[in-house]
């Protein structure tokens, strides 16, 4: 059977936007029985030198300065969506109406209604969407999450989920859109700890009930003009100044449906921590855990000896997850990119079959709902059920 096209716009040119034309390129070498293959036809982006630098090394055929000019283009099938999180829904429900399937970039808008919009669209359209929740395609992660189905650790009894940088932790980094409400939304909570209530789910299943406690540790940053990343750090003292709006720190404990207790933490101001993510999963018999920053390796503790039993490192390989698909045996590291190709061939997978794989808008409306809870919770300092 001739190999299907499918042609794919980029919305949003900034780093996420790279990885997202990467991915697509990559996916012929690592998924080859795919029965779609992505072809690069546009890209949108309202600053041209950054739509020009991404041209540059992706060779798309058409530049758009407008993201519903795009939209139009007959010669789309599918978009990504990687621009900043207030444009996500008028972006999904509008590819939506387009008939054009979608590759969106977590946490789907500012809010859990944001998230629903999303779905509800792409469910009235009938056009597949996946969500950009790749930590779960770790295969270290697949392998936490067997062995934990598996019953090798007992069952789950308490649970740690972190997700601590430092990309905000200098005084004068620069009040990008990622600070502000009406652009970032809740600041880390949709930024970081979306991250963490999907691992948790993918692990352990729904939450049932929370509660939060939220900080902002920088109040004041230093303006800066429009298109910076939050990595810019602006050398200009006594310069001018905007308010942080939305927080810096989250923590909360959260309850489970099966029961399991999980404290969950998320922070972007941390000194001394870089891309410190990861969890612990306690069970009455062992434990499982996963560092981010060493993302092909597992610690584990089973066997039932409970008193005096050793923690192991494992190391995650074929087997594990779609770890077969990028390396021959176990040790050797797969990477951020390389989840995103595992994200990237599940969301032509879903096209191609017209049902869906990996994480869903659903997942993204149950994540948003907790986070929205853990807002709640911070506010008035009461437990919040979902």
């Amino acid at each position: 059977m001739p190999e299907r096209v499918l042609g794919v716009g980029v919305i949003g040119a900034g780093w996420m936007g790279h990885v997202h034309a990467r991915a697509y390129a990559r996916l012929p070498h690592h998924y080859p029985e795919l029965g779609l293959r992505a072809r690069l036809v546009a890209v949108a982006d309202t600053v041209p030198a950054r739509a020009e630098d991404f041209a540059a090394r992706y060779a798309p055929d058409r530049i758009h300065a407008d993201w519903a000019a795009l939209l139009k283009d007959p010669g789309i099938d599918a978009v990504s969506v990687t621009a900043p999180n207030a444009y996500h829904r008028d972006m999904a429900v509008a590819a939506a109406r387009a008939g054009k399937h979608q590759w969106i970039e977590k946490p789907v808008g500012l809010t859990a209604g944001d998230a629903r919009a999303a779905a509800e669209a792409a469910a009235r359209a009938g056009v597949q969407a996946t969500v950009g929740f790749n930590y779960r395609n770790f295969p270290a992660v697949a392998r936490a999450r067997r062995l934990i189905a598996e019953g090798a650790i007992g069952t789950p009894a308490h649970a740690r989920v972190t997700f601590l940088t430092d990309y905000a932790a200098h005084p004068s980094g620069a009040l990008t859109w990622r600070f502000l409400r009406a652009q970032g939304g809740s600041g880390v909570l949709g930024d970081l700890a979306s991250h963490g209530v999907d691992l948790l789910r993918f692990l352990l299943g729904d939450v049932e009930r929370l509660v939060a406690d939220t900080a902002v540790f920088v109040p004041h940053r230093p303006l800066t003009a429009p298109g910076g990343s939050h990595y810019t750090v602006v050398d200009a003292p006594g310069g001018p100044t905007g308010a942080v709006e939305n927080e810096d720190y989250v923590c909360a404990l959260l309850r489970t449906r099966g029961g399991v207790r999980v404290t969950l933490e998320a922070g972007r101001t941390e000194a001394g921590a870089q891309n410190a993510y990861g969890f612990v999963v306690q069970g009455g018999e062992g434990m499982v855990g996963w560092d981010f920053r060493r993302a092909g390796e597992l610690t584990v503790s089973a066997g039932g000896d409970y008193r005096n039993q050793p923690a192991e490192r494992v190391f995650p390989g074929p087997g594990d997850g779609e770890y077969a698909r990028f390396q021959p045996g176990a040790g050797i590291v797969m990477s951020y990119d390389d989840t995103k190709v595992i994200e990237a061939a599940a969301f032509l997978r879903s096209i191609d079959e017209g049902a869906p794989y990996g994480p869903t808008l659903e997942d993204a409306v149950r994540a948003a709902e907790a986070l929205e809870a853990m807002a709640r919770s911070a506010a008035d300092g009461t437990w919040v059920r979902l």
